[in-house]
């Protein structure tokens, strides 16, 4: 349900869903290093029609030996609105924690909204779902405590995109990945396709398209690292970078 009615939850669930092989998958490599502490905007767009826009930050806290890299995210695309928040441990990829909270989820749905709220204690996933109904009931499901295998990561892959360090055009990439909204473990695949040269809103880009299941994205072969363009393969949906600024990083704790 999820899946069809939010554009960033098409992302990860897209990706995970389908590996297309090419060559037999090798393990995927991040750098979360490699990703600037950014502010990034973006336009979103259904049938080529602009119906909503994004806001993706990412930013640095922490000093010393254990520093985290915090990606927050807020979009509306007519009428589904979400608010995302991610912690990982910014030198190892580890996850720490996920929040995630969509409202008005299909107007066809009872359910009028859905929020998980998960951290990572002693390398098992824990935390719970909310789901609230159109008639003003809620209710509460604990998730089943899952362990991490090492190595795995969460499944919002338009975050780690920008991080991968090992992809070479043809290449089947594939890690480990918890799903938030399955509360279970699947894989992330994708393969990496021809470089080429993109422009939208914020500029031209030369880009390594990373496409799985019926989804591509258009990450940047410079620094700063960035995702800068998504689709779907059958190019109804898209969406595209419109602009960036530079975020301070922080001493205080998420």
């Amino acid at each position: 349900m999820i899946a069809s009615a939010t554009p960033m939850r098409w992302l990860p669930i897209l990706l995970a869903s389908t590996a297309v092989a090419q060559r037999p998958a090798k393990p995927l490599r991040f750098d979360l290093a490699a990703i600037p502490a950014t502010r990034d905007s973006f336009a979103f767009f259904l049938d080529h029609v602009e119906r909503g826009s994004a806001l993706w930050q990412y930013e640095t806290r922490g000093t010393g030996a254990h520093q985290q890299l915090v990606y927050t995210a807020t979009s509306q695309f007519e009428p589904v609105e979400e608010q995302v928040r991610v912690v990982l441990d910014r030198a190892t990829s580890r996850p720490e924690s996920s929040f995630y909270h969509v409202d008005r989820v299909s107007e066809t749905s009872d359910t009028d909204m859905v929020e998980y709220d998960l951290s990572v204690e002693n390398g098992q996933v824990r935390g719970r779902h909310r789901y609230g109904l159109r008639n003003g009931k809620t209710s509460e499901v604990p998730v089943h405590a899952t362990e991490l295998p090492p190595g795995a990561v969460w499944s919002y892959y338009e975050l780690y995109a920008a991080a991968v360090t090992n992809a070479a055009p043809g290449d089947s990439l594939a890690v480990r990945a918890y799903s938030e909204t399955g509360d279970s473990l699947e894989t992330l695949s994708l393969v990496a396709e021809q470089p080429t040269t993109i422009e939208v809103r914020a500029g031209r880009f030369d880009v390594l398209p990373l496409r799985s299941g019926h989804y591509r994205v258009y990450v940047t072969r410079a620094a700063p690292r960035r995702v800068v363009k998504g689709e779907t393969l059958d190019g109804r949906f898209s969406f595209e970078l419109a602009g960036s600024t530079p975020v301070a990083p922080s001493s205080g704790s998420p």
